[in-house]
């Protein structure tokens, strides 16, 4: 039998690949590519549509009850919004009336407000504890203060007034009807010298239920406020009965 000669004794012509074979692996190369071209297409496609539809659905709406319970709004209510305003009126009309720890807070508030305050912050603090308080109420203080020139003077004494409560309490069968004891120190310079004063003082305050706002989230306000030494009767220019 007769042996072929090695492939360096060939002519070089004979050892290249039948042309046919290498374009037989260009065009399997060509229809990969081809498939996955498509196949990345399709994909892409398919997130743009995914991209658009998220795009366009409504934003997730959270209700909280007054209770505290979050809950999102139902898609029927998002499909028809009448309802859904109805329910939300609905919501608001069975508000639930302020807490007791949320009228403690509204009364330890004001008088902190209305009882600290020194030269420099007394205006800023009066103004605070007005805007705690009823319409009538905070006009009859506003004229107190004007007619009794009570910023002047806390001014020209140098006045500064600490206070400390010791107890708030409600009174019983009255409702959002407070009594809180406090110690109060005042000092003051008169003619060069210092004076101190502590009294001790018991506050009634009646408070008065209106809507929540943002500006108000417990919904109350101060109705009527006044003020007695706990040893007898004493006549500040700073409280008002309404």
């Amino acid at each position: 039998m007769k042996k072929s000669p090695p492939l360096q004794d060939l002519p070089e012509k004979l050892c290249y690949t039948k042309y046919y074979e290498h374009d037989g692996l260009l065009r399997a190369y060509a229809n990969r590519t081809m498939v996955l071209a498509m196949l990345f297409g399709v994909i892409a496609l398919g997130s743009l549509s995914f991209a658009i539809y998220v795009r366009l659905q409504p934003p997730t709406v959270v209700r909280v009850e007054p209770s505290g319970e979050a809950s999102a709004v139902t898609a029927t209510s998002r499909a028809d919004p009448d309802k859904a305003k109805l329910s939300f009126h609905v919501a608001a009309a069975n508000e639930t009336e302020p807490t007791e720890l949320e009228a403690r807070a509204c009364v330890r508030r004001f008088l902190e407000s209305y009882l600290n305050y020194s030269p420099g912050i007394a205006e800023h603090r009066f103004a605070e504890a007005l805007n705690m308080m009823t319409g009538n109420l905070r006009s009859y203080t506003m004229t107190k203060l004007r007619d009794d020139d009570v910023v002047g003077k806390i001014r020209e004494g140098n006045m500064v007034s600490t206070f400390k409560i010791r107890s708030i309490e409600p009174l019983k069968g009255s409702p959002y009807n407070f009594m809180a004891f406090g110690v109060r120190e005042l000092r003051q310079v008169k003619s060069g010298t210092e004076t101190t004063d502590r009294i001790v003082t018991r506050y009634t305050l009646r408070l008065a239920v209106t809507k929540r706002t943002e500006f108000n989230p417990s919904g109350l306000l101060v109705a009527e406020y006044w003020e007695q030494q706990i040893l007898g009767d004493r006549d500040n220019s700073l409280s008002g009965r309404n």
